[in-house]
């Protein structure tokens, strides 16, 4: 399988390239990016590394990847500034994920492939590469929630000086300001979270609210987010190569699932080779439920917003 990385010669692009170089699944990674020396260094970088790592084609280049790619993972885009909310970027991001999608479109994609969007604000431009591409809603992927649930797990585990891997907690809806914490089903070593010792309703508060400030706290200190994004990346393009049927939270253009349509968000999805391959309506709590639906209703006013600046296709 061949992954190329619109965004690659940047902090996010490179991390999810390491990872799934780490991974040993995927046969070719393309780094793609504006700016090719950038691409073409932390290409050569990576190919360095692979004799101690896995038997891969590293490449770096420009559109020239897509016709043959069949995943086309999109992280370019403008970073937050310290304070700005990922719905602020809106404006900024826009015109910029455009120009990519004509770009793709210009390449010619396979009538397979997928895409995977990583930049922000995912969810909307999630539901604009859909718009724009005339893929099926089942090709198009944002990453969503998945980098939001891995971060709220490692806080509970560290919280609880629990190992991480066997923290199952979800992040669901807006990744971003109306994300939602699933607490009806999280657990640890399979045992509900509320009966451990010491756990309390203000615990959970604390830890949820760090988690939604997490990408924010990340850029104030280091400046910008990359490696655990690009471990979300891997969770979930090696679910894509090795069409494991794993359900993630990850964002896809809703058609009735918990009453949402016509927004891209995050529920459980299972993930496979054909990208969504369907979407979970688990029960839950009904104030999950609802804020799920809060967040469909707020991100759908953006999408609206941005439509009417920018025009519709004939979806």
């Amino acid at each position: 399988m061949k992954i190329s990385i619109i965004g690659g010669g940047g902090l996010v692009g490179s991390s999810a390239a390491f990872a799934l170089q780490m991974g040993g699944i995927v046969r070719e990674i393309a780094l793609l990016d504006l700016n090719q020396d950038a691409a073409s260094g932390q290409a050569l970088d990576l190919l360095h590394g692979g004799p101690s790592v896995a038997d891969q084609v590293i490449s770096s280049g420009s559109y020239e990847h897509i016709p043959d790619t069949d995943v086309i993972c999109i992280t370019a885009g403008l970073r937050r500034s310290p304070g700005e909310s990922r719905l602020d970027l809106i404006n900024r991001n826009v015109d910029l994920f455009v120009k990519i999608l004509e770009d793709i479109q210009s390449a010619g994609l396979k009538k397979d492939s997928i895409v995977l969007v990583v930049s922000n604000p995912v969810d909307v431009l999630t539901y604009l590469a859909w718009d724009r591409l005339g893929l099926d809603c089942s090709q198009v992927i944002g990453l969503g929630t998945q980098l939001d649930t891995i971060r709220f797990r490692s806080l509970i585990a560290q919280q609880l000086g629990a190992p991480p891997t066997q923290v199952s907690a979800l992040i669901l809806g807006e990744h971003g300001d109306s994300m939602v914490p699933i607490w009806s089903s999280a657990t640890l070593a399979g045992l509900p979270l509320d009966k451990y010792p010491g756990w309390t309703a203000n615990t959970a508060t604390e830890l949820f609210q760090r988690t939604k400030g997490s990408g924010a706290e990340v850029i104030r200190k280091k400046g910008g987010a990359g490696f655990a994004v690009g471990i979300a990346i891997r969770d979930v393009i090696e679910a894509i190569a090795l069409d494991n049927r794993r359900v993630l939270p990850v964002s896809s253009v809703q058609d009735g699932c918990y009453g949402i349509r016509k927004v891209a968000l995050s529920v459980p999805t299972v993930v496979g080779r054909a990208g969504v391959i369907a979407t979970q309506e688990i029960d839950l709590w009904p104030k999950e439920v609802q804020g799920i639906r809060k967040s469909g209703q707020m991100l759908r006013q953006t999408v609206d917003t941005v439509l009417n600046r920018i025009g519709s296709s004939s979806r």
